[in-house]
């Protein structure tokens, strides 16, 4: 039985705690007692008393093993909650065969399971509960105990009408259960709405204040970069084109370029000054991949040769994470990194693939969150491990791009390849795409 214990899965049912369950029966407990005293003591009906309240004192006994062996902060699922609140459907059905069946009034307690099963259970199990409440209540209408009453003149109730209050009994079983189950699933729908808002709202918070710390590191390092750039300019000038170290000199003075180049981005995201607003595929992965060339690792471009190839807003935030996910490919490779694109009527895909380690199976699942280090960098330098960074090029690379309204995919190749596979896709809605017979139909698909 302690299986049985479990949640049931995301989007089916909220599920019920045993705590709540257990109070309820203790409500329902307290209810019976109080009512076969006054009907008994009160109003002098003969009553089979000591049947009665064996049937109360079982329930009792149920929800006191049930607090005694299980946690009551537990969350019961259909297998576990189904079961027993169709055991309190057999209770209220033995108290009814004992004191008069559908004669009385209480057989509206019926509604009171098929209610909490329809607020906190799945439909199947709901449904369920319900015929088994209508069978129960069928099975006291034609087999009963006389109803307990005082003096001569008890009630005969026609068997037509008995039969009326089984149906009418049913009727409000299957409505109530089906709205109560509706709304229920209305407020879980909600539920995850407002989870999924609220995730949104977080990862753009996190977004936010890296760009604050970007905006602020920015401004912070254009005087000290400037300063830079003077001091490598006079030492080119010092040792003139024919030392040894002009090669060395020649490759600060472009990664103080680069530098500036990026800084200029972080400070000013806006592509209102670019030379071109529009931009053919090949090209704007040209510009994306140029600055990693030079480290050492083949960087192949397919692009297949098109006069239809898709002309793309030039956008920074497009730019920007592409070159985070090709720099981080770089990063991890082995020796060379493919980056294909191809296009249809509907979209436009990116493959970003490396020869390196792969992402770890650890992390797979949470890649593309902020400060999770998405790769296993498999290498020995302790210097490298050291530049293995908190995570966050891939959240920010990820955030700007679904932006644009892409859609990203992690996966490892297939073994015994080794290496990462980042796809991106975007629906020709979502990305600003022209072709060439846009472009004279003077229509752009923004």
């Amino acid at each position: 039985m302690t299986t049985a214990f479990v949640t049931p899965p995301h989007g089916r049912s909220f599920g019920l705690r045993l705590d709540t369950l257990i109070r309820l029966r203790w409500l329902a407990i307290s209810g019976q007692i109080a009512a076969l005293v006054v009907v008994n003591l009160g109003l002098g009906f003969p009553l089979p008393l000591t049947s009665c309240l064996a049937v109360v004192g079982l329930s009792a006994l149920v929800n006191v093993l049930l607090r005694v062996k299980y946690p009551v902060a537990r969350r019961l699922g259909d297998a576990a909650a189904g079961p027993l609140l169709a055991y309190d459907v057999l209770q209220l059905t033995a108290l009814l065969y004992l004191t008069g069946g559908l004669k009385n009034p209480f057989v509206l307690l019926y509604l009171a399971p098929v209610m909490i099963s329809a607020t906190a259970l799945a439909w199947s199990t709901t449904v369920m509960l319900g015929i088994l409440a209508v069978a129960c209540a069928g099975s006291v209408g034609l087999w009963t105990r006389p109803l307990p009453w005082a003096g001569p003149d008890v009630p005969v109730l026609p068997d037509l009408y008995l039969a009326g209050i089984w149906v009418s009994l049913s009727v409000a079983v299957g409505f109530i259960g089906m709205h109560a189950w509706r709304v229920a699933e209305e407020a879980r729908e909600l539920a995850d709405a407002l989870a999924a808002t609220e995730l949104v709202l977080a990862r753009e918070q996190h977004l936010t204040a890296i760009d604050g710390l970007a905006a602020a590191a920015a401004h912070e390092l254009g005087t000290p970069l400037s300063t830079i750039a003077l001091v490598v300019k006079e030492m080119h000038r010092s040792i003139g084109d024919n030392s040894p170290y002009s090669e060395d000199v020649a490759l600060l003075r472009d990664q103080v370029a680069r530098c500036r180049d990026i800084l200029q981005t972080l400070t000013s995201l806006r592509s209102g000054d670019a030379p071109f607003d529009r931009m053919p595929l090949a090209l704007l992965l040209e510009e994306v991949v140029e600055p990693h060339r030079n480290f050492g690792i083949t960087i192949a471009v397919s692009v297949k040769d098109d006069p239809d190839a898709p002309v793309i807003a030039r956008n920074p935030g497009l730019l920007y994470g592409l070159g985070n996910l090709v720099e981080n490919a770089v990063d991890f490779a082995a020796t060379r990194v493919d980056i294909s694109a191809q296009w249809t009527p509907s979209g436009l895909d990116i493959v970003v693939a490396d020869d390196g380690p792969g992402f770890s199976p650890e992390i797979s699942g949470r890649i593309g969150q902020p400060y999770v280090t998405s790769r296993a960098r498999e290498r020995q330098d302790a210097d490298l491990e050291a530049e293995s960074g908190l995570g966050l090029g891939f959240f920010i690379a990820k955030t700007l791009l679904e932006r644009t309204g892409a859609n990203l995919t992690f996966e490892n190749r297939i073994p015994p390849a080794t290496g990462a596979v980042i796809g991106i896709h975007w629906p020709r809605k979502a990305l600003a795409i022209e072709v060439d017979g846009d472009a004279t139909k003077g229509r752009a698909l923004d």
